[in-house]
């Protein structure tokens, strides 16, 4: 089904502009994370993700919410974040919890990891988000500082997400990791190995993390028939963030691809603000965000095989 969205203007990348004749589809939504504007208060960051023309949004942990407040009182934590999506007119594409000690070697640690996401599950069940996304764990390499993984960080990670994976789905929620060159899936093959080892995970599948790591297109692509949400900005082999002139990234490409293996999910724009680390390069956030805006939802609508409406 198509709808039209109303005017919006947006000072900050200099242009005023109207979607008031121009039709978004709903075969894939775009969003934004509010990752993107980490400086911002929640609302602030809602706001400017609105007048930046989206109408999904991702939002995460430390993004503005406290996680306290959040497990004490799950529904009014959810409520107030409802009642402010509402009024920019913004739907909840996804909910970014962090956990990232799963991995760890301490047992007790990896306990209160597991303990928290579950006190967490009303407040993002109340929330109405289709899912979480959770980190698979810091990364632990192979003894000795040889290529790969510690195995049995590995296992220790896979062990902890299939708990969560329960966890999530007795509350009605699904759930999938994001691989990340700081995780304990820093590449494609890492990625693929925890979905076999972890029945009902699903993948947050970051395109920019897995070029990052020198993933071919084909690579990437690959493991759509596992993403249950999607990630996306500018990157190249060993630069983690770019602006999109200079990523390696063929997004109209990306994006037939994911059309076409049947992914019908939203794919959120998330900008790295840290940089220094992974090649991270600064970035203006408001024009990457519309540049980004922009040849997704070209790219997504030129493949309509019939105008609408």
């Amino acid at each position: 089904m198509a709808r039209s969205v109303p005017r919006l203007d947006c000072p900050e990348v200099g242009v005023n502009f109207s979607y008031s004749c121009v039709t978004l589809y709903t075969m894939i939504e775009l969003a934004c994370h509010t990752w993107s504007f980490h400086d911002l208060t929640l609302p602030e960051a809602l706001g400017t993700i609105a007048r930046l023309g989206f109408r999904a949004v991702d939002i995460g942990s430390g993004s503005g919410w406290n996680p306290q407040q959040a497990v004490r009182d799950p529904g009014g934590a959810a409520a107030e974040i409802v009642r402010d999506l509402r009024v920019f007119h913004l739907r909840l594409s996804d909910v970014f919890l962090m956990f990232p000690r799963i991995s760890v070697a301490d047992d007790e640690a990896r306990e209160r990891e597991i303990a928290a996401f579950a006190a967490l599950l009303p407040f993002a069940a109340a929330l109405g988000t289709p899912g979480i996304t959770v980190s698979p764990g810091v990364l632990h390499s192979a003894e000795g500082g040889g290529a790969g993984l510690d195995e049995i960080a590995f296992e220790r990670s896979a062990d902890a997400l299939k708990q969560m994976v329960a966890a999530a789905n007795a509350s009605g929620l699904a759930l999938s990791f994001e691989p990340h060159p700081d995780t304990m899936t820093p590449t494609a093959d890492d990625a693929r190995r925890m979905l076999d080892a972890v029945p009902g995970l699903g993948l947050t599948l970051d395109w920019a993390n897995l070029v990052y790591r020198g993933a071919a297109h084909e690579t990437v692509t690959s493991l759509l028939p596992h993403a249950r949400h999607i990630h996306m900005r500018q990157a190249a082999r060993g630069q983690l963030q770019l602006a999109s002139e200079k990523g390696r990234i063929d997004i109209k490409r990306a994006v037939a691809d994911t059309l076409a293996a049947g992914y019908d999910g939203a794919i959120c724009v998330e900008l790295i603000r840290l940089t220094g680390r992974h090649g991270v390069a600064n970035v203006n956030a408001h024009r990457e965000i519309a540049a980004l805006r922009d040849g997704l939802r070209d790219a997504r609508n030129a493949l309509e095989k019939k105008p609408r409406p």
